[in-house]
């Protein structure tokens, strides 16, 4: 019998059991079908599966699109990212290049802005709140912007 048809057939008779009341005892039909097939535990940074994550994306302006040479180089990113934001995230982080628009306060027209976009996925906790907005600070200290955008979402996270 094919791995796919003992599967198809112990679903089966779960579903038969729990109809009939029989719930106790499907559990272990359910156990030996997810057997055949093993799925990683994950560790302690990379868990199975998640409860309480976000997931935040931070928007960082670099300068002006159509002059590469003004604002911040690739070089002084990669030096922000290895001081401020991979010790508080170092499990892991994700990052995009992204094109922007930002109009400030006193400006009439929107800016044109070369920018990143910083994922990070991380239990919700206050100790990891904070950090991410250690990091929006050290952003804003070191290059005067006005801000960094942040949106932050309950996030379903598994490795």
């Amino acid at each position: 019998m094919t791995l796919m048809k003992t599967r198809y057939l112990l679903s089966i008779a779960a579903l038969l059991l729990v109809s009939l009341g029989l719930a106790h005892n499907s559990l272990s039909l359910q156990t030996a079908a997810s057997a055949t097939s093993s799925t990683p535990a994950g560790d302690a940074a990379h868990p199975g599966k998640t409860r309480g994550w976000v997931d935040t994306k931070l928007y960082f302006g670099l300068g002006p699109i159509d002059a590469p040479k003004k604002g911040v180089s690739e070089a002084a990113w990669r030096e922000f990212l290895d001081q401020e934001v991979t010790p508080r995230f170092p499990a892991g982080l994700s990052v995009i290049d992204v094109y922007g628009q930002w109009q400030g306060k006193n400006q009439t027209t929107p800016e044109r802005i070369r920018s990143k976009m910083l994922i990070v996925d991380y239990p919700a906790t206050a100790e990891n709140a904070a950090r991410i907005e250690a990091i929006r600070a050290a952003w804003k200290q070191r290059t005067h912007d006005q801000s960094v955008l942040k949106v932050t979402e309950p996030a379903d996270v598994s490795f």
